[in-house]
Parts: C-alpha cells; sequence; structure tokens
C-alpha cells in the first residue's frame, strides 16, 4: 500500500521546519516551492541556503516546483506561503487542490482584501469545512534544530484538529488543539505588529519599562480586534497570542522585532525591504489592520502610531508621547 503523503506549500524557513516536523513524527513529505531554479538548488544540494542555512534536508524529503509531482498521493496540506503571495501561488494551482484538508501555517492579512490567510484558501479548497490553523511561538530557527516547541492547531472539527496534533507531534514539538480558530489565526497576525512597536522601542533605547508596557497593552488591543470580529478573549492569552507575543517581541530571531529595531535607530522603512529577502509580515499586517480597525471603529491605538512611524514617518518619540499623553482610564476599560 502507497504511504500518503502530507504536502508543505511554500519553502522558506517555517516551511522546512514544518516539513521537518512532520517527518521526525513518521510522515511521508513533499515541499512544493514558487521558485523553479531555487527549488531545483535545494532539491539537489538538500540545504535551504536562501532561507535556513546549515540545516540537512532529509534525502526522502520530495523538494519540487512540480506541481503534478508535489500533490501525488497527497492526502494532507500545510500551507507555508507568505500572505500576500498565497493567492498568485496557489492560482498555479487551479481547482487540483479542491477536496484536501490544509493547515494554515501563514500570518497576516492579506493588504487588497483584508482577508485572513485561512479566507483566502477557502477560495482553493472547496470552502472553509477543510480548512484548520497552526500557530505559535515557533521560531523556524529553533523548531527546525529539533528545540522544544509547543504549538496549537485550531480547526473546524475536532477530528481535523486531532489529525494534524497525530502528524505533528514528537519528542521536540508538542501540539494542543483549539476550537477557535479566528482566534488562534488573528494571535499570529497581530502579535507582528506590536513585536515591530517591541523593535522600534530597542531601536530608540525606551527602556525595559516602556517596551513591557508596550508588549501588555499591545496584547489587550489585539485581543479587544479579536473579540470583535467574534474570537474568544482567553486564546489571546494562550500559545498562539500572549506565547506568540513574547517570542516575537524579544527574539534574536524575529525580523518584525529587528525591523522595528533598524527603524528605531533611523533607517528608512523602504531601505530595510529593499535589502532582505525574508518577509516581516508586521509591516503589511499593520498597514492591513489601521484600514480595518478606522472602518469597524476599534480602538487601536499602539497599531496607530506604529503605522504612523512606519507609513507617515513621524518620530518614534513623538509617538510614544502621542500615546502617554492619552486621556487616563481603568487598566480594565
Amino acid at each position: 500500500m502507497t504511504q500518503q503523503a502530507s504536502l508543505v506549500l511554500g519553502d522558506g524557513g517555517w516551511g522546512m521546519a514544518i516539513a521537518l516536523c512532520l517527518h521526525r513524527a513518521g510522515r511521508k513529505v513533499h515541499v512544493w516551492g514558487f521558485d523553479v531554479d531555487y527549488t531545483a538548488e535545494v532539491a539537489q544540494s538538500r540545504d535551504n541556503s536562501r532561507y535556513l542555512p546549515g540545516i540537512e534536508i532529509p534525502s526522502d524529503i520530495l523538494w519540487t516546483s512540480d506541481i503534478d509531482a508535489a500533490l501525488k498521493n497527497v492526502d494532507e496540506v500545510y500551507s507555508v506561503i507568505p500572505t500576500q503571495f498565497i493567492r498568485p501561488s496557489l492560482e498555479k494551482f487551479g481547482d487540483k487542490l479542491n477536496g484536501l484538508p490544509v493547515y494554515s501555517a501563514s500570518k497576516g492579512l492579506e493588504l487588497s482584501t483584508l482577508k485572513r490567510p485561512t479566507q483566502i484558501l477557502a477560495e482553493f479548497f472547496g470552502g472553509v469545512d477543510s480548512i484548520g490553523i497552526v500557530s505559535g511561538p515557533s521560531h523556524a530557527e529553533e523548531t527546525a534544530r529539533g528545540l522544544a516547541t509547543s504549538v496549537v492547531v485550531a480547526a473546524p472539527n475536532e477530528a481535523m484538529a486531532k489529525q494534524a496534533q497525530a502528524h505533528l507531534s514528537s519528542d521536540a514539538l508538542r501540539v494542543y488543539t483549539s476550537d477557535d480558530l479566528i482566534g488562534v489565526e488573528l494571535g499570529g497576525a497581530l502579535k507582528n505588529i506590536i513585536a515591530l512597536g517591541a523593535g522600534i522601542a530597542d531601536g530608540v533605547g525606551l527602556g525595559d519599562n516602556a517596551k513591557a508596557a508596550l508588549i501588555s497593552r499591545g496584547l489587550v488591543e489585539m485581543a479587544r480586534l479579536g473579540k470583535h470580529f467574534g474570537a474568544q478573549r482567553e486564546t489571546f492569552f494562550g500559545l498562539s497570542g500572549a506565547g506568540d507575543l513574547m517570542v516575537t517581541c524579544y527574539s534574536k530571531h524575529s525580523r518584525n522585532r529587528s525591523l522595528g529595531e533598524a527603524i528605531g535607530a533611523g533607517e528608512k522603512l523602504n531601505d530595510i525591504l529593499a535589502r532582505n529577502e525574508k518577509v516581516a509580515e508586521g509591516v503589511w499586517t499593520c498597514k492591513a489592520i489601521h484600514q480595518a480597525a478606522d472602518k469597524i471603529g476599534v480602538d487601536m491605538p499602539i497599531t496607530e502610531q506604529i503605522y504612523a512611524i512606519l507609513f507617515d514617518e513621524i518620530d518614534p518619540k513623538t509617538a510614544v508621547r502621542n500615546l502617554m499623553g492619552r486621556p487616563t482610564k481603568a487598566e480594565a476599560e
């Protein structure tokens, strides 16, 4: 009997980490990449030098840009494509993905539509009933190396959540389940905005007190928006909210925190983006959420000021004064 395979869409660092987790758990794994030449290079060298160098890719993981080869004997999909590229990437597959269960591991919102990754995937996989999400504090640089990591899987039904839990779990990856797909997905997106702010605070030299206040009040802001969209508030104080927020705001591996630090040190956003191949999703998520919050009337002062720093180029110290000078209120409001 032919062994069924898990297909990972996206050959970046986190896509590779997910592939290695599935492989450790005993799954047959296929990885599909958009860039034909680079995918062929990695397939030959077994080294993802652009995104996660120095970690050998096992020879029995299929690494390909050939859609038909990637889909052969596949019974589940993990989408790890950067959010702004999900639609153009999956358009290449036509209707070949219909009927397969898919777990999103992308974070952010599509700038042109303000859709979450799972909402984009629903257009290619035949509806929302077959779409779950994997999220949590899980930098690829550590997860890929087998360092202890915990994530949460949310899905529209328990069976689907437990399937991913079984297929991903190993002695290096502990997987929890949740029924709050919206909360888990928004937590992974919104924390990147706050991580930009944490990096800006580091770059300006605002100190530990200010950074702690930014992160804790940022978490409240995340939960406020999530509740508006139907998420469970308590989800934001779990792995996909507070957990992911902490690792992204403090880790040396965090692209969003690092980009924010460069902004705080005086660099321009366009210059930073031009020299980086790796995607800092928080930039585009900030832009999308700023638009969404304004339309629906949800108060998001931290996001508003980070947006002003990034896109209106206001001085970070002015943004701090704007936040500190807001009318006083009770913490629970």
